[in-house]
C-alpha cells in the first residue's frame, strides 16, 4: 500500500526518529526512479509526481528530500530506432524543453508549469539492479597454539577452535597478530557497540552469533524482508566476517575480537541491487550502528574502473555528516584481491573514498600476499590469509566453523573488531579520529621493504602497507587519551584546462595535450592566502580528478609531486586494462601527504608506454581537492554532495537538474572472481608495489618523478649503480675484463679457423659435395641446423643472425603457459611485447585460472593476468564492469 504524499509528511513529522521499514520492490512489474525534490520550491512533490505520471513510494533511505517513485511497466515499451525509450525520463526532458522554449506557439501557462516542475527537481535517476562483489577466499589449517591454550585457560575461553585462530594469538610468529588479548584482560570486549555487515546475509541462528545479533538494524535488501537470511548456497561470506568480530565465548567455534559487541546484517550481495537500495543499506540504522564492514566492490580483475553512483556517494556523505548523532558512521572497506592482476585500489571508487578506512592484508608471517591490492589510498593493513594459513572463524549453520576464510575480506573485519573495542573506550571518537588513530599508531612492518618512503611529515608510508599494520592494543590505548580533531574543511582548486581539452556529456573528447615522450606535466599552486580563505589548518586527504583520453587505459601512469618533493603514484600501468574510454573525470585519492604543508606548486605528470603506433592519448585537464582540519571550528560547515554534470571543463554556471537513465548491469557471482590460491602462496617483503617507480633518497623521500619512461631502456636500473661509486667502478671493471677476454678469445678462434682452412684442398670441378654431407667432420660440426647450411665458423660459437628468429624471440618472451623454467627467457609476462595470451603446449599443464603468483624460485616475476583471456562477458571500459541483469 502506498500512502498519499500529504499523509507521508505527517507521519514523518510525527516520527522523525522512527526507522521506516523499506517497501518491497517489484522490478518485474514496475520501473523505479529517485527524485531529489527542492522543498523550498513553489511546486510540491505531489505536483511533480502527477506531471511525470509516477507514484510516490517512500523516502529514499535516510537521504533527505530524496524520494523513491515508480510507474507500472507497459506491456510493450515504445521502441525507437536505437533503444527503448523511457517514458518518465522522456516526459521530464519534454518539460525541460518547454521550460527553455521561447516559441510563440507555446502557451505561456504550459511554459510556466514546465519551469516550476523542472526547477523543483534537482536530480532524477532511474533505478537499475546491479551486483557487488564479495572480497573473499578458500583452504588450509593453522597449527594448534600452546600460547592460545594458556590464554584460553586464563580467560575462561572454551571455544574449541580458539587455539587455531592465529590472528588472535600467533604462536609461531608472535609479533604478527592483532594483539588484543591484553585488552580483554582489561575488560574491553566491545560491549555497547554495533557493527553492520553489508554483505550476503548473516546467520542469526548460529550459536556463535545468535546472542549478539541485532535484528532491529538488520534488513534484506535483496528480498526486501526483515531478516538477512543467507539463503543461497554460497551466502556464507557475511557470517564469516561477522564471526571475526562478534563470535561469543562458548563451546561452538572460535571467538571474535569484540565478542560482546553486537552485529547487524544488511543483505545486498545475493542478487542485483539498485543504487537507491544500496544507498539505504549504507545508512541503515545509522544512529545505532557505529561501524559498517564492507568486504566487496567492483571486480578485482585489473580491468574495471568503477565507483559508487551519485545516490550511494550521497548516502556515504550523509552517514559521515549525520550518523551516530553527528560523529559519523565509520566505513571500513577491504582494499581488494586483484593484486595478482595488476589491479590497484585507486581504480575502485569505494576504496579510494576519503570516507573509507581502506584495509589491505599481510599474512601470518607478516608478508605481503600477492592478492592484496596496493595504492595511495591504503590506510593500514591487518592480518589475513597467505603463506599457507587462513582465518578461522564462524560459518553458516547452527554450529559450523570454517578454516578457509581470507583475502582482504578478512582483513577488513579484523580492523572493524579493533575499532569496536576503541569505540567502547571512547564512544565520542569521530570518523576522522578513527582514521587519525590508524595513521598515528600503525606499526611499520618489514622496515627493509623498498616500498616504504618517508613523507614530508616524517611518517613512513607504503602503497602495500599504508601507514603500517594495525596493532589492537596500541590503537585502543591511544584512543583512551586521544584529543579529538577539529572539524573538517576543504579547499577545491579551479580546473586546469590543457590545450583546449573538452569532454561533453556523452564522454566525447576533443583537444587536450598529446601525451608524448616523457609525459605531460601541469602545475597547480596553493598559497597561504588560499588556506586562510578556506579556514584550512592541517592536511589529511587529497583528491585528484583527471580527464584523460586514451586508446588503452592500462598504458597510462598518473602521479603527483608535492611542493616538498613527495610523490604519490595514483595510477600505474595495468596489463589487462584494454579500455578505450580513458579517464572521463575519474577521481583518485592519496593519504601519503597527510600532515604535509600544502603551500607551493603541486605537479601532475601523465605518461604512457609511448607505443604511439598502436595506442596514444591526450591529457585534457585536472583539479584537486585538499581535505583537512579547520583553523576555527566555529566557521566550518558540513560538506554536501551535489549532483555533477560529467563534462569538462566543469560548468560553473547555475546548476541544472541532473538526469541519469542508468543501465541494468550485473557481474558474475562474487565467488567466481576470487583467487583460489590466496592462502597457499608465500608473501614477500622485498618488492616495490609499482616496479616502474624510481628509487628514493637516503631519507626515504622520493628524489624525482617516479614513473620510469620506456625510453630509459632495458637497463634503466643501471642508474642505481651511479649512486654508489663502489658499485659503479666494480661494474665497470667487470665489463672491461669481459671485453678483453672476449677479444682474446675472438682472435684465437680466427687463428684456429685460418689453420683449418689451410689444411683443406679445393674440390675439383667434377666433384660435387654439399656442405651437409661433411656432417661429422670438422666442417660438419656446425654445418646443419634445421636443414640449413651454416657459416664455416662463428667466433663465439653462436647461431647466426639469420637463423630462426623464433629462437631469439624465445629469450624475450615467457614460454608456453605453465612453463616457468629459466631457459624460456627473462620471465616477463606475455604482455611485455604484446597483448596476446601464450598458448598452452601439448602435454603441459595450463596455468590455473587465478594463478597470479610465480613459483617460489622466481619471486618477483608476474604471471599474465586473467584479463588477457577471453573477455566477452565483462566490457573493459569505465563503467563497464557490470553485466546486464536478468531482471528489467
Amino acid at each position: 500500500m502506498h500512502l498519499p504524499f500529504s499523509l507521508l509528511l505527517v507521519l514523518l513529522a510525527q516520527s522523525s526518529f522512527v526507522k521506516c521499514i523499506p517497501a518491497k520492490r517489484s522490478y518485474d512489474t514496475h520501473h523505479y526512479y529517485v527524485i531529489a525534490h527542492d522543498p523550498h520550491s513553489d511546486t510540491s512533490l505531489d505536483d511533480v509526481a502527477r506531471s511525470l505520471n509516477v507514484e510516490i513510494v517512500e523516502r529514499a533511505g535516510e537521504l533527505e528530500n530524496h524520494w523513491l517513485v515508480r510507474t507500472p511497466k507497459p506491456l510493450f515499451d515504445k521502441v525507437g530506432r536505437d533503444k527503448p525509450s523511457d517514458r518518465v525520463l522522456q516526459l521530464f526532458e519534454d518539460l525541460r524543453t518547454k521550460a527553455n522554449s521561447n516559441s510563440p506557439l507555446q502557451k505561456r501557462s504550459e511554459a510556466e508549469h514546465a519551469r516550476r516542475i523542472v526547477s523543483s527537481v534537482k536530480y532524477l535517476s532511474k533505478q537499475t539492479l546491479r551486483r557487488r562483489v564479495k572480497r573473499a577466499p578458500p583452504l588450509v589449517r593453522p597449527p594448534d597454539s600452546s600460547a592460545a591454550r594458556a590464554t584460553a585457560a586464563r580467560l575462561g575461553i572454551q571455544d574449541p577452535w580458539f587455539p587455531r585462530q592465529w590472528h588472535l594469538i600467533n604462536d609461531e610468529y608472535p609479533e604478527h597478530m592483532m594483539n588484543i588479548t591484553g585488552l580483554w584482560d582489561m575488560g574491553y570486549t566491545g560491549k555497547g557497540i554495533i557493527s553492520s555487515f553489508v554483505d550476503d546475509g548473516l546467520d542469526y541462528t548460529s550459536k556463535d552469533l545468535a546472542a549478539n545479533f541485532d535484528a532491529d538494524d538488520s534488513y534484506d535488501f535483496n528480498e526486501h524482508v526483515a531478516l538477512p537470511t543467507p539463503s543461497l548456497p554460497d551466502d556464507h561470506h557475511g557470517t564469516r566476517c561477522a564471526g571475526q568480530v562478534a563470535a561469543i565465548k562458548n563451546d561452538a567455534c572460535g571467538v571474535g575480537i569484540a565478542y560482546e559487541s553486537k552485529v547487524a546484517g544488511v543483505r545486498i550481495l545475493s542478487g542485483p541491487i539498485s543504487d537507491v537500495d544500496e544507498a539505504a543499506a549504507l545508512n541503515y540504522g545509522f544512529q545505532n550502528v557505529s561501524l559498517y564492514s564492507c568486504s566487496w566492490g567492483p571486480p578485482d580483475n585489473g580491468r574495471s574502473m568503477e565507483g559508487p553512483g551519485h545516490l550511494v556517494a550521497k548516502a556515504v556523505v550523509n552517514g559521515i555528516n549525520n550518523g551516530r548523532g553527528g560523529k559519523g558512521s565509520v566505513f571500513v572497506f577491504a582494499s581488494g584481491n586483484g593484486g595478482g592482476h595488476d589491479d590497484q585500489c585507486n581504480f575502485d571508487g569505494y576504496t579510494n573514498s576519503i570516507y573509507s578506512v581502506t584495509v589491505s592484508s599481510v599474512d601470518y608471517k607478516g608478508l605481503h600476499p600477492y592478492y592484496s591490492e596496493a595504492c595511495a589510498a591504503n590506510m593500514i593493513v591487518a592480518y589475513s590469509s597467505g603463506s599457507g594459513q587462513h582465518i578461522v572463524t564462524t560459518d553458516k549453520g547452527e554450529n559450523q566453523c570454517t578454516s578457509s576464510h581470507g583475502g582482504t575480506s578478512a582483513a577488513a573485519p579484523n580492523a572493524v573488531g579493533v575499532f569496536a573495542l576503541a569505540l567502547q573506550v571512547r564512544p565520542e571518537l569521530t570518523w576522522r579520529d578513527i582514521q587519525y588513530l590508524c595513521m598515528e599508531t600503525a606499526l611499520v612492518i618489514n622496515p627493509e621493504d623498498p616500498d616504504w618512503e618517508r613523507t614530508a611529515s616524517g611518517k613512513l608510508y607504503s602503497y602495500k602497507y599504508g601507514f603500517g599494520v594495525l596493532d589492537g592494543y596500541k590503537y585502543v590505548m591511544a584512543a583512551k587519551d586521544w584529543k579529538l580533531v577539529k572539524p573538517q574543511t576543504w579547499l577545491e582548486t579551479k580546473s586546469v584546462q590543457l590545450n583546449g581539452g573538452k569532454m561533453d556529456s556523452s564522454e566525447k573528447y576533443s583537444g587536450g595535450e598529446f601525451i608524448a615522450k616523457g609525459g605531460v606535466t601541469s602545475t597547480i599552486t596553493i598559497t597561504q592566502d588560499m588556506l586562510q580563505e578556506n579556514n584550512f589548518e592541517a592536511l589529511e586527504h587529497i583528491n585528484v580528478k583527471v580527464w584523460i583520453n586514451h586508446s588503452r587505459r592500462g598504458d597510462v601512469s598518473v602521479e603527483i609531486v608535492s611542493p616538498n618533493g613527495v610523490i604519490s603514484v595514483l595510477a600505474s600501468p595495468r596489463v589487462g586494462d584494454t579500455a578505450t574510454t580513458g579517464f572521463p573525470g575519474w577521481t583518485f585519492m592519496t593519504v601519503k601527504h597527510w600532515g604535509e604543508n600544502p603551500v607551493g606548486n603541486w605537479k601532475i605528470r601523465v605518461s604512457d608506454k609511448e607505443n604511439y603506433a598502436e595506442h596514444n592519448g591526450t591529457f585534457l585537464g585536472w583539479n584537486m581537492v585538499f581535505w583537512g582540519a579547520a583553523i576555527d571550528p566555529d566557521k566550518t560547515r558540513k560538506f554536501e554532495l551535489q549532483p555533477t554534470h560529467d563534462i569538462f571543463p566543469p560548468d560553473e554556471t547555475m546548476p541544472t537538474p541532473v538526469v541519469s537513465s542508468g543501465s541494468t548491469k550485473t557481474h558474475p557471482r562474487p565467488t567466481e572472481v576470487l583467487p583460489s590460491d590466496h592462502a597457499a602462496i608465500g608473501g614477500e617483503n622485498s618488492l616495490p608495489a609499482f616496479p616502474s617507480t624510481k628509487p628514493t633518497g637516503t631519507n626515504g623521500a622520493a628524489t624525482s618523478t617516479s614513473i620510469v619512461a620506456p625510453d630509459e631502456g632495458w637497463f634503466s636500473d643501471m642508474s642505481k649503480l651511479i649512486s654508489s661509486q663502489k658499485w659503479f667502478f666494480g661494474a665497470l671493471a667487470v665489463v672491461t675484463l669481459f671485453g678483453i677476454g672476449a677479444g682474446v678469445f675472438f682472435c684465437w678462434r680466427r687463428h684456429v679457423a685460418r689453420q683449418r682452412r689451410a689444411a683443406y684442398t679445393s674440390l675439383s670441378a667434377t666433384e660435387e659435395m654439399t656442405m651437409s654431407s661433411l656432417e661429422g667432420g670438422q666442417l660438419g660440426a656446425r654445418s646443419n641446423r634445421g636443414g640449413r647450411t651454416k657459416e664455416l665458423y662463428d667466433a663465439f660459437g653462436e647461431v647466426s643472425d639469420d637463423e630462426d628468429d623464433a629462437d631469439e624471440q624465445t629469450h624475450l618472451r615467457a614460454g608456453p603457459a605453465g612453463d616457468r623454467s629459466p631457459q624460456v627467457g627473462l620471465g616477463f609476462h606475455s604482455g611485455f611485447l604484446d597483448d596476446d595470451e601464450p598458448t598452452t603446449t601439448a602435454g603441459m599443464t595450463p596455468i590455473p585460472e587465478y594463478r597470479d603468483e610465480p613459483d617460489e624460485h622466481e619471486r618477483g616475476h608476474r604471471e599474465p593476468p586473467e584479463a588477457q583471456t577471453n573477455d566477452t562477458d565483462t566490457p573493459s571500459e569505465s563503467g563497464g564492469s557490470w553485466e546486464h541483469a536478468s531482471r528489467d
